[in-house]
């Protein structure tokens, strides 16, 4: 927020001077737009540095040119949006606060019309250049939503796989004594129904299309592997994009990364919200979810017993 106030104060002094009270107030509104994405959203697909030069200054000259060719000014004005959104569709420098350029070189007043083509360069060019400056400076402090995107310093780690041993029938029986209950299956009785299971914990899990900017998951382990991550930046229109998270609960607490939305994913068993001092599921998932690989996890009040086989 602070970023934003900095940098619209400083365009609308830019601009004063060029363009009079009416032109900068038109003008600071389209750089305003693009602020919201640079300083919201420092990883959208709309807040990148050409989306945001190449879509004012393609913008810009196309909305003087209306201005200088067009004699009815409802027509330029209307030719200048839409031919300016064309432009910015084919150079791939799509930029909705672009529109609002292409506009304000048309209606903005006799002192932008005097400057013709200079409008582009200053204050366009040096406007946008200036916020996507500022975009850098102010987000640099904060290593998650370093800007552009690709400068982001947080390494991309996929969730960490599971390091659990694998479960021996004596470890069974061992955890079994433990807690002084006898069950009556065999070994393999026993890991055909852990990996039933397994099978139904995967068909529970989170997709890729489903992961929700500023939704919390858990990775349903148990006991100290447990953990939650809210998504705290993601572009929901790529499937394929990555996914910014901090943990805010359990193993890794305050850690922050990124991920591929696939492996965020993998990683998440499904989506949770908090009730006072607990995560509970958002919708309603099976309790054997926490028993997968914690044989500790298997409720001592089961009614099943074992025969040492």
């Amino acid at each position: 927020m602070a970023g934003a106030i900095a940098a619209i104060y400083a365009l609308g002094i830019i601009e004063r001077d060029f363009l009079g009270e009416t032109g900068a107030a038109m003008l600071v509104a389209s750089m305003g737009a693009s602020a919201v994405l640079l300083f919201a959203v420092p990883h959208g697909a709309l807040s990148q540095p050409w989306p945001v030069l190449g879509g004012h200054i393609v913008s810009a000259v196309v909305g003087v040119a209306c201005a200088k060719f067009v004699a009815d000014q409802m027509l330029a004005a209307a030719l200048a949006v839409g031919l300016a959104i064309l432009a910015m569709h084919y150079l791939r420098a799509i930029h909705p606060p672009g529109g609002a350029t292409a506009l304000t070189a048309v209606i903005g007043g006799q002192q932008i019309e005097d400057l013709g083509f200079t409008f582009v360069v200053t204050p366009v060019l040096l406007n946008a250049f200036a916020l996507v400056a500022a975009a850098v400076l102010l987000n640099a402090a904060f290593t998650w939503r370093r800007y552009p995107a690709a400068w982001s310093a947080v390494t991309r780690k996929p969730p960490a796989p599971d390091e659990a041993p694998s479960m021996t029938h004596a470890d069974f029986v061992a955890a079994l004594s433990e807690i002084g209950t006898f069950v009556d299956v065999s070994e393999d009785e026993f890991l055909t129904l852990r990996k039933l299971m397994r099978d139904a914990a995967a068909q529970r899990r989170i997709k890729s299309a489903e992961i929700v900017l500023g939704a919390y998951y858990s990775n349903g382990a148990a006991g100290g592997a447990f953990a939650v991550r809210r998504v705290i930046d993601t572009d929901q229109s790529d499937v394929n994009g990555a996914v910014i998270w901090r943990c805010v609960a359990g193993a890794g607490r305050n850690d922050t990364g990124v991920s591929s939305r696939e492996d965020f994913a993998q990683w998440a068993s499904y989506e949770v919200v908090r009730s006072g001092s607990a995560w509970l599921p958002s919708t309603s998932a099976p309790a054997i979810a926490a028993m997968d690989g914690d044989v500790g996890a298997l409720p001592t009040s089961s009614a099943v017993t074992m025969a040492g086989r």
